[in-house]
C-alpha cells in the first residue's frame, strides 16, 4: 500500500504524522519512508539513517547552434512553458523556466537544437533499521521545481513495502507528481480558517485524482468545529484528532517521535492505518 501524507500548506504537522505513521508500522513489518518535501525535506530529522546511495538529479536545456537556426519560430511556439523567445538578433532561452521536456528540439527543422545537462538536485537511499527503510530528494536551492527530483526518487519506491510518503505542501504540481499512483491520502490540517481554506484546496486536488482520502486534524480544538463540518458534508472520514499538548510539540522539537514515548498513541496511530486499511482492501 502506498500512503501519501499532504497539506494545504506548510506547518500543519504533515511530517510528524508522517514519520510517526512509518514508524508504528515498521514494528510489526517492512515500511519504506520517502521524504518527498524536495525543497524542504525534514523527516531523516526524526531518525539516524545510514545513507547508501546518493544520485544525481539532471535536466536536460536546450542551446542553439547559431549557424543552423533560422529563426522559424518554431521552437517558441512548441513550448508551453514560455522558455523560449525568438528575437532578429537570436534565440534567448530562460533556463529556469525550461523543463527540460526536449519538445523545442524535436520541433527545430534544421536540428539546430542540441542540449546539455544541468544538475538540479539529488536522491538519498538509505536505512534506519531492518524494518524501516528510507528515501528523500533534495533540490538544489533556486531550481523552479522539484517534480523531476520527485519522480527520480518515486522510482525507487519498494512495493514489496508499506511506503508512507511525506509530500510538498501546497498544491502545485510537486503535489500531483507526489500523489500520482499513491492508493489514499492522509490529508493533515490544523483548526483554523487558514487551515480549512487549504485543506479545500487540497482535497479538490486529491478529489480529482480520484484518490481515497482521510483527514488528520493537527492541533485540533474543540473551539473550531468548521474542519468537521467540512469533512461531514463532504464524506470524508476524520482519521485523527492530534490536540494542542505541550509534549508532543518538545517530542517534535528535540526531533522524537511522540508515539515512542506515548504508548496511547502508538495504539492511536495502528487504529489509523486499520481505518485506511479497511478502505483500500
Amino acid at each position: 500500500m502506498k500512503i501519501a501524507v499532504v497539506s494545504g500548506k506548510g506547518g500543519t504537522g504533515k511530517t510528524t504524522v508522517a514519520t510517526n505513521l512509518a514508524w508504528v508500522l515498521s514494528q510489526k513489518g517492512p515500511v519504506q519512508l520517502l521524504d518527498a518535501d524536495v525543497e524542504e525535506p525534514n523527516s531523516h530529522l526524526f531518525f539516524h539513517v545510514k545513507y547508501t546511495e546518493e544520485i544525481d538529479v539532471e535536466i536536460l536545456l536546450p542551446r542553439v547552434d547559431k549557424e543552423k537556426c533560422l529563426l522559424c519560430g518554431k521552437c517558441a511556439k512548441a513550448c508551453q512553458f514560455g522558455a523560449i523567445s525568438i528575437f532578429n538578433t537570436g534565440v534567448l532561452i530562460f533556463d529556469n523556466l525550461c523543463h527540460g521536456c526536449g519538445t523545442c528540439s524535436i520541433a527545430c527543422p534544421t536540428k539546430a537544437i542540441y542540449e546539455i545537462s544541468k544538475q538540479i538536485g539529488v536522491v538519498k537511499i538509505g536505512q534506519i533499521d531492518e524494518k524501516l527503510t528510507f528515501g528523500m530528494g533534495l533540490l538544489n536551492i533556486g531550481e523552479p521545481s522539484g517534480v523531476r527530483v520527485i519522480r527520480e526518487l518515486k522510482k525507487f519506491i519498494d512495493n514489496s513495502r508499506t511506503v508512507i510518503i511525506d509530500a510538498p505542501p501546497g498544491t502545485s504540481c510537486p503535489v500531483v507528481e507526489t500523489l500520482r499512483g499513491m492508493d489514499y491520502a492522509i490529508m493533515v490540517t490544523e483548526a483554523t480558517p487558514f487551515g480549512l481554506h487549504d485543506l479545500k484546496l487540497a482535497a479538490s486536488v486529491v478529489k480529482e485524482m480520484n484518490i481515497p482520502m482521510g483527514i488528520v486534524i493537527n492541533r485540533a480544538s474543540e473551539d473550531y468545529k468548521e474542519i468537521e463540518e467540512f469533512a461531514f458534508s463532504n464524506d470524508i472520514p476524520i482519521l485523527e484528532k492530534i490536540p494542542f499538548d505541550r509534549d508532543i510539540a518538545t517530542s517534535y522539537s528535540k526531533g522524537s517521535l511522540f508515539v515512542e514515548e506515548k504508548k496511547e498513541w502508538f495504539e492511536r496511530f495502528e487504529r489509523l492505518y486499520e481505518k485506511i486499511a479497511g478502505v483500500i482492501v
